[in-house]
């Protein structure tokens, strides 16, 4: 970025001696320049140094010297910290020593002891949500009548229908008989005991989304709805309220949680309306076009609309806040549209969604905005604006500022002098593509037809009901904290229509693919690409039949042209296929993709073939893997199943979890018989587990509880494999379990409790 300041050495010069440096082509102006450059930064370490004196101001690498001066301790069981010349080298590093835990060190040190403080420390060391319990008060005793605790567990009371909802939740109030069990065991743990306190934690997120269409599910009848504008079912998720004491142990408002039915009709003034959990709004024409009115807290029913089989009175509207459904009277459908505010819940930000991210465009770009309140309300427009100005715009960004779905048909075409478009969605924003069947014999793809050196950007957007295709002389396709829906639409139980069709598909020869913090479906490499303007230098032959000529071509050899295979790069994101089964990476007709891929810290669901992997790295590949050169690249910290074709593989899994077996059989210690039995037990063992492998569920990619320990601290630096890498999980359950147990009360046991 330019800097303001590189001029304020030259602007102190009286105005005679700038107007002759002027006439001469302002070479003292240039030489000032650089001059004011290094001032600059003189000043600006100085200004530094000062702001490193305090922990809320100070660089990185001064946390651990401030927090050595007070008697900070780091946790050792959690990692030592390592190099900050890579991002999650230095995002690790503040997982490690916490910024938030070095500010508070003293403040903990006065309430050690107190309940309140547990939960403060799993917000400040693990940045997770907490609520602690102690689960003492949850033991069935009989009281006694001279000194009565109301506050204790009770015996069920079967009309109590809320409290039944909370049964073995962290917000329980029956009581339970006593379990001999310690909450800190390694093998089974248990919870109801005179010494066990439970802290609660919930790794998950709630995301907002603003004033976005309703999806009306016309299959079912005009009067049915869904929060969510893919027509899926979506639990809706609580705004947490900060809590009103530092004493005040957090209860569900305080909490991602999902919202219950039974807490939505009990506290529906609590959440629902303004800057709240949801709102839904109706379109009504006024003077000839349509407004949003928003509906009343009064007109809301909590409703269970699991088969759509409750019909709401007439003058109120049924939701159900489990299932993310919308009921309308059916003789007071709204004509003219439904707009929604809601939250769901999620591991971190990723896809599109309505988080911070960050933004970055070429020098000199032309800035292009699309809304309801903006020069443009269509991408269409946008895109024929942006097509008018190619002898004067080289590079363009399309910007959508709003959270609304835009249904049109979208094929970009670079022009002559154009070198690059960026379609974006601003910050704060999740708007919604919707490509559907405009032709009858036609694809209707999101298509993208590039000039030689072109450019092209897709950043925050989500696109349902059709993939996207690259054609042309594309120089570079970037795709970053986008989604593209893998199946293209979802079913009512987020179960994909569309199982084997492409979210991605590459027509350009030459074209360079970069794919970050994304969620994408498969990704094919069309085989059939023909290239007029180059020299023949193939080596394809005259007369093979077609199957013959299909097979050339998927070796990169045309009728003109032999090509270098296409270089994709992934980090960071979900290449999900919808089955083990099928194919996440590949090209139609062919063995292998005649492509290069780079895939770092990511979970592919489906299968790879390709004609080679440059470096894969902490990464679960949960399908097959097949390369045609084995001899090039490597995988490193990586899930394979084992029955792949993959190129070297270091520290992978399950190969890591053999090879004492292996040894074992070789060294004549066990039979082969006993080698084929544990060798299959092992990597049965270390075989991933999520907790959701369909998109759009809040669990979506997670690994589970009972996943293997190789899989959840397998990656290079001990982070878990895949998507989520860089939350580094282990590193903050190990940072919490050795603080909570310094802060804990005398003589009582704790124990971590993951909701979600």
């Amino acid at each position: 970025m330019k800097d303001s300041r590189e001029d304020r050495l030259y602007e102190l010069l009286p105005p005679i001696y700038r107007i002759q440096d002027a006439e001469q082509g302002e070479p003292l102006k240039a030489l000032l320049r650089v001059i004011t450059e290094q001032v600059n930064l003189v000043e600006d370490d100085i200004r530094q140094l000062y702001e490193n004196w305090f922990i809320e101001t100070c660089e990185d690498w001064v946390v651990p010297y401030i927090g050595e001066l007070i008697g900070y301790e780091p946790v050792h069981e959690a990692g030592e910290p390592s190099t900050v010349d890579t991002p999650q080298g230095r995002l690790r590093n503040k997982i490690l020593i916490p910024r938030r835990e070095v500010a508070n060190t003293i403040r903990y040190r006065r309430r050690k002891g107190t309940l309140a403080l547990l939960e403060l420390l799993a917000n400040d060391v693990a940045g997770w949500s907490a609520r602690a319990v102690e689960f003492y008060t949850l033991l069935g005793w009989t009281q006694s009548l001279n000194h009565l605790c109301l506050d204790r567990g009770e015996t069920v009371d079967i009309r109590k229908g809320s409290w039944l909802d909370l049964i073995d939740s962290p917000f329980e109030r029956f009581a339970h008989t006593v379990d001999v069990r310690r909450i800190n065991s390694f093998r089974s743990q248990g919870r109801h005991n005179i010494p066990s306190i439970g802290v609660f934690v919930w790794r998950l997120k709630s995301y907002a989304v603003t004033e976005t269409p309703a999806y009306c599910l016309e299959a079912v009848g005009p009067h049915c709805y869904t929060f969510s504008v893919l027509g899926n079912d979506s639990p809706l998720f609580m705004l947490p309220e900060p809590e009103p004491d530092p004493t005040h142990i957090a209860d569900e408002f305080n909490l991602p949680v999902p919202i219950r039915r039974r807490l939505f009709e009990d506290h529906k003034a609590q959440l629902y309306g303004p800057d709240k959990s949801l709102r839904i709004w109706k379109g009504v024409k006024r003077e000839g076009r349509i407004v949003r009115e928003a509906i009343p807290e009064s007109r809301i029913v909590p409703a269970d609309l699991s088969d759509w089989q409750y019909l709401p009175r007439r003058g109120t509207i049924a939701v159900d806040p489990v299932l993310g459904r919308i009921a309308f009277p059916t003789r007071q459908l709204p004509k003219n549209g439904v707009w929604v505010n809601y939250h769901y819940g999620f591991s971190t930000d990723l896809g599109g969604g309505e988080y911070e991210r960050t933004i970055s465009q070429p020098t000199g770009y032309t800035l292009y905005l699309v809304g309801g309140d903006e020069q443009f309300e269509t991408i269409n427009a946008a895109l024929d604006q942006w097509g008018m100005d190619s002898e004067t715009v080289a590079d363009a960004v399309i910007e959508i500022t709003d959270s609304g779905v835009y249904v049109e048909p979208i094929n970009i075409e670079f022009k002559e002098g154009q070198e690059s478009l960026q379609l974006r969605v601003a910050n704060q924003t999740r708007p919604i593509i919707r490509l559907l069947d405009w032709q009858t014999s036609k694809p209707d793809a999101l298509t993208v037809t590039g000039n030689k050196g072109s450019r092209f950007t897709l950043d925050g957007v989500m696109v349902t009901g059709r993939g996207v295709q690259i054609m042309g002389d594309l120089a570079e396709l970037t795709i970053r904290h986008s989604t593209l829906i893998p199946g293209w639409t979802l079913d009512c139980d987020c179960e994909p229509q569309r199982y084997t069709e492409p979210s991605l598909e590459i027509f350009s020869p030459d074209v360079c693919v970069k794919i970050e913090y994304s969620i994408i479906g498969a990704i094919q490499i069309d085989p059939a690409i023909y290239v007029p303007d180059r020299e023949p230098h193939g080596e394809i032959q005259e007369g093979l039949t077609d199957d013959e000529g299909t097979m050339a071509r998927c070796r990169g050899i045309g009728a003109e042209v032999r090509l270098d295979p296409i270089r994709v790069c992934i980090s960071d994101s979900v290449l999900d296929a919808t089955h083990p089964e099928l194919e996440a990476f590949g090209a139609p007709g062919c063995p292998v993709a005649h492509a290069c891929l780079t895939i770092l810290r990511s979970t592919v669901f489906g299968q790879i073939h390709a004609h080679a992997i440059q470096l894969g790295e902490n990464t679960i590949f949960d399908g097959r893997v097949t390369v045609a050169r084995r001899q090039k690249g490597c995988l490193r910290f990586c899930y394979v199943i084992p029955e792949s074709r993959a190129p070297r593989c270091y520290r992978c899994q399950p190969d890591l979890v053999i090879a004492p077996i292996i040894e074992a059989y070789h060294n004549g210690a066990i039979s082969k018989a006993e080698k084929d039995d544990k060798k299959e037990l092992e990597q049965t063992r270390v075989r991933p587990i999520f907790n959701s492998v369909r998109y759009s569920t809040p669990t979506y990619c997670q690994l589970s509880n009972y996943c293997a320990q190789e899989i959840k601290r397998g990656a290079d630096d001990e982070s878990e494999m895949g998507v989520f890498h860089d939350l580094f999980q282990p590193q903050r359950m190990a940072n919490l379990s050795v603080r909570l147990d310094e802060y804990l009360p005398a003589r009582m046991d704790i124990g971590i409790i993951v909701s979600s």
